[in-house]
């Protein structure tokens, strides 16, 4: 394979084409088409399934393991992330993830209620493999672009990502609309729909592994060093984090900041999680069909109309300060909240869907550039960023069991989504301890 230089053009390009191949999970697996899938294996009359002796809410099931699963990964991640500095072969590690992740997508063809624990499982390591993964594609940017070239070509890979996987949802949506097409038929205990859904999951862990091919022919193996990991090496992650913490005693702005941030970045990523399944559970649809269709669609709306909202963001943080619209876009997500405990109908779904679109890109976009502008001056950026998705991971993971127990306790998502807004009224209150005038 070439081995090419720094800041060549095909390097760049291929490590961007790696957010085409991974994304298809995160839209169709852990956004669309299997939440989808999993809420129909459940009749609505009956949500439950007994394991392990309990019986857990279907919801509140998947809550619980998609916790556990970003609870590893924000304990490995920095663990990875020292390996990654001083190994000389990253390629390998993020390929045995990339891997991980696509065979367990895979296997998600044979998900069902009577395996459901091998099922669980899948899901459980299709999602450690995707965040696994992307620790070492981060981590490559440094080593593949010069520092003028890194925001044009990590925007290049956002863009790849999201065509990428708009266009294999839209493709997964006419399968399961209409699945005598692609000449999939019912079978016994397993319709045409749910048998296209089941294809969509073979399809992404497919696409993932092929399109990522690209990228590794041209990846460098990684930085060379002595490709020796002693004891020092593999924990160097944490001894960054712990270095951060210190300098965050110090910081009053920046810990101030950060402490918000956990608070309302806990309860929109928990949002984004369990859109899918609060819409398939709490929405009347007419009928199976309409319910699927439908809750695909708000997805591809909610995509669509995110980049827009981001732009607005963009704009209205330059007229008015990062900070101010920050104050917005969370008093804006705690009406969301509240809207979404009264709404019922369709079409009340598709407006919420549309909203949530306008501020969910924004406040994620907003809220990374304005941790950004608050860090002190230092070259040792990446271990500030390490710091902030260990954060990020652990704030989902606070998040999905804290809405994963209320709709255990309850048995409904609606008080679940409304507590939710008790976090972004907690970070509007954290962020008027800001002092405005230091971010513009």
């Amino acid at each position: 394979m070439p081995i090419l230089p720094k800041g060549h053009p095909k390097l760049l390009n291929a490590w961007a084409f790696y957010d085409w191949a991974n994304s298809v999970y995160s839209l169709v697996i852990a956004s669309a088409v299997f939440p989808i899938f999993y809420n129909a294996l459940f009749t609505k009359d009956n949500p439950y399934i007994e394991l392990f002796g309990h019986s857990f809410k279907n919801s509140a099931l998947i809550s619980f393991v998609t916790a556990a699963a970003f609870l590893c990964v924000a304990l490995f991640s920095p663990l990875l992330s020292g390996i990654a500095d001083y190994m000389g072969n990253k390629k390998i590690f993020m390929r045995i993830f990339n891997y991980i992740g696509a065979l367990s997508c895979i296997g998600l063809y044979f998900f069902d209620l009577q395996n459901i624990v091998l099922g669980l499982t899948f899901y459980f390591f299709g999602l450690i493999g995707f965040w696994g993964s992307m620790v070492f594609y981060n981590s490559y940017l440094p080593d593949i672009a010069f520092p003028e070239q890194q925001d044009k070509i990590s925007s290049k890979g956002y863009s790849l990502g999201y065509i990428g996987s708009v266009l294999l949802l839209v493709v997964n949506l006419a399968m399961v609309m209409k699945p005598e097409l692609f000449c999939i038929e019912d079978e016994p205990g397993n319709s045409a729909s749910m048998k296209a859904m089941r294809y969509s999951f073979a399809m992404v862990g497919i696409w993932w592994i092929v399109f990522s091919q690209y990228s590794y022919y041209y990846l460098p193996k990684g930085n060379s060093n002595d490709g020796k990991v002693n004891f020092s090496v593999i924990f160097n992650g944490f001894k960054e984090l712990k270095k951060v913490w210190k300098i965050l005693k110090t910081e009053t702005s920046l810990k101030r900041y950060l402490v918000s941030f956990f608070v309302f970045s806990m309860a929109v990523q928990t949002v984004m999680l369990i859109a899918t399944y609060f819409g398939a559970q709490e929405i009347t649809w007419k009928d199976a069909d309409e319910s699927q269709i439908g809750l695909i669609t708000c997805i591809l709306l909610i995509q669509l109309i995110a980049i827009l909202g981001a732009f607005l963001t963009s704009r209205a943080s330059t007229k008015f300060g990062n900070i101010k619209v920050l104050l917005f876009l969370n008093a804006f997500w705690m009406f969301l909240c509240g809207f979404a405990y009264f709404i019922s109908t369709p079409l009340q779904f598709y407006i919420m869907a549309s909203l949530v679109g306008l501020v969910m890109g924004g406040i994620q976009a907003l809220g990374r550039s304005t941790y950004s502008k608050f860090l002190p001056e230092t070259k040792d950026t990446a271990s500030f960023f390490s710091f902030y998705d260990v954060a990020e991971k652990i704030g989902i993971v606070i998040g999905m069991l804290v809405y994963g127990l209320i709709d255990q306790i309850t048995g409904s998502p609606r008080f679940a989504i409304v507590f939710l807004g008790l976090f972004f009224f907690s970070g509007f209150l954290l962020l008027l301890r800001i002092p405005k005038k230091l971010v513009s």
